[in-house]
């Protein structure tokens, strides 16, 4: 990739970006507010680390992010480089606040490559093979799936997601963990890397109430679900839950490295020097979340909601459409569509999704899977409905070339 502007990426051919870097370039390429920002900050001031000197760019940060958070204030603030040292942070926190050593997670989830967020990861095998023994203490549970679980016995995704949640009391904390000694249950409200599947608000809720029951602490991975990309600046929100602690990176600094941990102000209570990073939360990094910050609350939230339904709203017609297209599901600009052998049987054909996005790069589409037969569309949440539709014009015209030979 030689140079990038909006949506629109160019080599000797020029893309269009249905990738946003995995999520990552909310207000597009090198937006101008945004590079501004990052220049005007590379004058004054690159790097002083945080952990031993004060600059005024990280409570200006810390300020922003708490007027937006998905629970109430005061609230304590982290700052890393990545989504995985979010989680790390977040981690550890729950067990030293809490003094307690469990922690549930799902299968499906994807909460980052180092080692404590690996072991918290439930997603693909290859990210893990070869790298055990894994942080001890972890339990994965399932995640509702309502195109794939749900069934006769539950019929509907609000039942698969109360039974799911339900099972953690019922089962797990009867046979094999005793409920004292768990410190937080990690998930994310839609998986990303695990399909963009999107938790029933009712899964989310009791889990909820799980956890206040048992003084558990309850983390948000919001880091691809969250700055925005589903409409709401939490995708959380969207079921009126307010977690604990939220796992904050990727499109909230528009491609500059940041990864924060926010907390309710009362739980990061740790001494200093237990938790810190030298990079985090660098002087550039914070511009340019304050620059997105600003561009997505003047336009970027009510465009993912407005195009976000337009891209759903068709994609849903080639559900009845195409054989092979099984489900198309979002909120905000978090889509995708899954694909499947037939709508009788649903099994997965990764192959076709894999060719499917191949074509779509031959035609100058840039595209990403997910999951283990999907296809994830997260433009730019500034993406304009003229190039959504040529977008999806352009993946039908690869779904319609990938499936004649299957008709």
């Amino acid at each position: 990739m030689a140079a990038a502007s909006g949506s629109r990426t160019s080599t000797v051919i020029k893309f269009l970006d249905f990738t946003s870097g995995i999520a990552v370039n909310s207000t597009g390429h090198c937006h101008p507010d945004v590079v501004k920002a990052i220049q005007d900050q590379c004058a004054q001031l690159i790097h002083m680390s945080g952990t031993d000197f004060y600059y005024e760019q990280m409570p200006a940060l810390a300020e922003r992010l708490s007027a937006i958070a998905p629970m109430p204030g005061p609230h304590r603030v982290y700052y890393g480089n990545s989504g995985a040292e979010a989680v790390e942070c977040a981690l550890k926190l729950a067990r030293s606040h809490t003094g307690r050593q469990q922690i549930i997670s799902f299968f499906g989830s994807f909460h980052g490559r180092t080692m404590g967020a690996l072991s918290l990861t439930g997603s693909k095998i290859q990210q893990k093979r070869g790298f055990a023994p894994f942080v001890p203490g972890v339990t994965h549970i399932q995640y509702p799936n309502a195109y794939r679980d749900c069934n006769a016995a539950l019929p509907t995704e609000e039942i698969l997601g109360f039974a799911c949640a339900r099972f953690i009391e019922e089962k797990l904390f009867k046979t094999t963990l005793p409920p004292e000694d768990v410190a937080a249950i990690i998930l994310e409200p839609i998986q990303g890397e695990g399909g963009y599947i999107i938790a029933p608000n009712i899964f989310l809720q009791e889990i909820r109430r799980i956890c206040d029951r048992h003084g558990i602490l309850l983390i948000a991975d919001e880091v691809q679900s969250g700055a925005g990309r589903t409409g709401k600046w939490w995708a959380i929100e969207h079921s009126g839950v307010q977690p604990d602690i939220v796992c904050i990176a990727k499109g909230i600094a528009s491609g500059m490295p940041l990864g924060i941990c926010m907390t309710r102000a009362e739980l990061m209570d740790w001494l200093p020097g237990s938790h810190a990073s030298t990079f985090g939360g660098n002087p550039i990094s914070i511009a340019a979340a304050l620059a997105t910050i600003d561009i997505l609350e003047w336009e970027g939230l009510q465009n993912a909601t407005t195009v976000g339904t337009s891209m759903l709203t068709r994609l849903k017609t080639w559900v009845e459409k195409y054989r092979n297209v099984g489900d198309a599901r979002g909120r905000g600009l978090m889509i995708a569509i899954e694909l499947v052998e037939g709508k009788e049987t649903r099994n997965p054909i990764p192959k076709l999704r894999d060719q499917i996005v191949h074509l779509a790069f031959q035609h100058g589409l840039l595209l990403l899977g997910c999951g283990e037969t999907s296809i994830r569309l997260c433009p730019s949440l500034l993406v304009c409905k003229q190039d959504a539709d040529i977008a999806l014009n352009i993946l039908e015209e690869c779904i319609q070339l990938a499936t004649a030979d299957l008709q």
